[in-house]
């Protein structure tokens, strides 16, 4: 079934079984009015609403009778008839309101799924500034052919994969590479459909048509990712499984072995699944208000059914176990050379930079407290790095490559690139020193990843990244990783996830547009931060503050949402099958039976109500205290 067919019936049911809530919500209403006015014919309105949603409802179980499918809601249906031949039209209008209101909570979920290839849609133009003879012209992103030159304006998002042929900016890349950081593009560097430009323009020539570029391929393999996802049984629906045959087969004996139809409605009556369909959803509900307390947002209600089952997480580096920004963590300077002198030259030119690690530098320098210096002629020339005169020496602030070349005799040119940023640094024409940056590691990331197993039963923390690998294993082991995957594309990501996903179930963390994919895939997404709203439609929850002592707390949230609700289910059934037996012998009429549920669901709900309250500790994670 295609996406956009699965969306019209999400529509269709939504629309459906939100006008049948209504109209049961409105009947009990009424009915209670007409009550407490002690006027007569207080049950029509129920009988309406019997007869206008019941009957729809009742005819939809049947089919799934038919095809041998035993849920929670089977019985419900059961108990609608019943209700209804037995008078007890309130009861059954109450089961119609659950019936109605749990399926159009469903297919707005269905619904809402397919957000998250709009979200996609809406990031990228739909039209570019192609240059021709007579200037540029605005154009639809479908007219742009291979080799044709696009003017890219400050802030817009690059139109399609292609090569710089003038100008000097830098692009945020980080939602499809993995990488934490802004890059430089200057002429003959590549930019990628989907990129964020920086504050100048920049002219490319596009090498790829739009449909053939990278940002199509993610689209592609999101909508893959979200056909194929498995459909998880949610809690109740396994539970019912069994629950409902059993019911129904214990009336029926109860029928047969006295001749009594009576029996058959006493003990349909009684096994009415209220702690199935009421006291999940409270649990589940009461959960989610509890974690929104927390900064997270549940946006899909069977993350707190299955994070706690989860033995494998997944996740991502760049922003979820590091800050996502750079930071400066090696000077490595000649001999004879003052680093501190130096460092100070540098920061002072820097403040002139716009290249993306000139803040790094100078947030360095500002945590040091380095006095900055008078600095003259300045100049940045684009892909040449920065040159500037202060306390009269001639500094220049570049690549590797390009201070081998001005000074052959240094160490760089005898030495391979190790990979990662850097910079290196020549004070008056010489080689002084070699500056290098890191996306270091969140303060909290290594006893996160020491707790999961002890705490939650994790048995096996992957880090996957599009980053590099030597800047991937670096990380793994700072934060304590053995399982490590570097230069993952959001293509590898998601086979991944799914290979994981035939093993057991899986939690996958991340927080770019490149782990979307991988969040539809797993059994349980979880996106940090709010920077991305393709992410966040991609996840089964957001961790608002990007916080992995929240994704902690999602975690002990889960559990606990799991076990109250599994008390009040299985508690509350373990109650009903007793009155079962009871009504069965013939110790328990129809009537005594409806109070005698009545009385089951009101502890099975309290019970779940249990769930919303904070306990005394959420998350026994006790992170490190911050040094940022």
């Amino acid at each position: 079934m295609t996406s956009d067919r699965r969306s019209r019936i999400a529509r269709v049911l939504l629309s459906r079984n939100g006008a049948i809530a209504s109209l049961a919500l409105l009947a009990i209403a009424v009915h209670a009015a007409m009550r407490l006015g002690e006027l007569q014919g207080a049950n029509i309105p129920l009988f309406v609403a019997l007869i206008a949603g019941g009957v729809p409802l009742v005819v939809e179980l049947l089919i799934h009778v038919v095809r041998l499918e035993f849920g929670s809601d089977l019985l419900a249906g059961i108990s609608i008839v019943t209700a209804a031949v037995l008078g007890e039209y309130l009861a059954g209008t109450l089961v119609v309101l659950m019936l109605s209101g749990g399926g159009a909570l469903e297919a707005y979920a269905v619904r809402n799924a397919s957000s998250v290839l709009d979200a996609l849609a809406r990031r990228m133009p739909t039209i570019a500034h192609r240059q021709t003879e007579q200037g540029v012209r605005d154009v639809p992103l479908d007219d742009i052919s291979v080799g044709d030159t696009l003017v890219i304006l400050p802030h817009e998002v690059c139109p399609a994969d292609g090569t710089v042929v003038e100008g000097h900016s830098s692009m945020d890349e980080s939602y499809l590479t993995g990488e934490p950081f802004v890059m430089s593009k200057t002429p003959g560097a590549a930019v990628i459909s989907g990129a964020i430009n920086g504050e100048s323009a920049l002219t490319i020539r596009a090498d790829r048509a739009p449909v053939d570029s990278r940002y199509a391929k993610i689209m592609a393999v999101m909508h893959a990712s979200q056909q194929h996802r498995p459909r998880m049984r949610r809690m109740a629906d396994r539970l019912g499984a069994w629950y409902t045959p059993a019911a129904v087969a214990l009336a029926l004996a109860a029928w047969l072995a006295s001749g009594d139809p009576t029996r058959f409605l006493a003990v349909l009556v009684v096994a009415t699944p209220c702690p199935l369909l009421i006291a999940i959803p409270v649990s589940i509900i009461g959960s989610i208000s509890l974690a929104a307390r927390r900064s997270i947002v549940i946006r899909d209600p069977v993350v707190l059914e299955r994070v706690s089952g989860c033995r494998t997480m997944i996740l991502d580096k760049t922003g979820t176990l590091t800050y996502g920004r750079p930071q400066l963590t090696d000077r490595e300077c000649v001999q004879d050379i003052d680093g501190d002198r130096l460092f100070a030259l540098v920061a002072s030119v820097e403040r002139f930079s716009k290249h993306p690690l000139a803040k790094a530098i100078l947030a360095r320098a500002s945590d040091e407290g380095v006095r900055l210096l008078e600095v003259r002629q300045i100049a940045e020339p684009p892909g040449q790095g920065l040159r500037g005169q202060v306390d009269g020496r001639s500094l220049e602030i570049t690549s590797r490559r390009r201070a081998a070349q001005a000074d052959p005799i240094s160490p760089l040119a005898h030495s391979e690139d190790p990979g990662g940023l850097e910079c290196a640094i020549l004070a008056d024409g010489k080689y002084v020193a070699l500056y290098r940056f890191r996306d270091v590691p969140r303060t909290e990331s290594r006893s996160f990843i020491e707790h999961l197993s002890e705490r939650h039963g994790i048995r096996r923390v992957m880090l996957v990244s599009g980053d590099r690998e030597s800047e991937v294993r670096y990380l793994a082991e700072q934060v304590g990783i053995s399982n490590v995957h570097a230069g993952q594309s959001p293509e590898q990501k998601v086979e991944l996830v799914k290979r994981e996903n035939l093993e057991g179930s899986t939690v996958f963390v991340g927080d770019g547009i490149n782990d979307a994919p991988a969040l539809l895939t797993a059994t349980v997404g979880i996106a940090l931060g709010t920077s991305s709203d393709v992410t966040i439609e991609a996840a089964g929850a957001v961790i608002l503050d990007s916080s992995l002592e929240r994704v902690d707390e999602l975690l002990h949230i889960g559990a606990r949402m799991r076990r109250i609700a599994m008390q009040s289910a299985v508690g509350g059934m373990g109650l009903s099958v007793i009155a079962m037996l009871l009504a069965a012998a013939g110790y328990l009429p129809p009537v005594a039976g409806a109070i005698t549920q009545e009385v089951i669901d009101v502890f099975a709900v309290v019970n779940a109500l249990r769930v919303a309250l904070r306990p005394g500790r959420l998350s026994d994670f006790d992170p490190p205290a911050q040094t940022r």
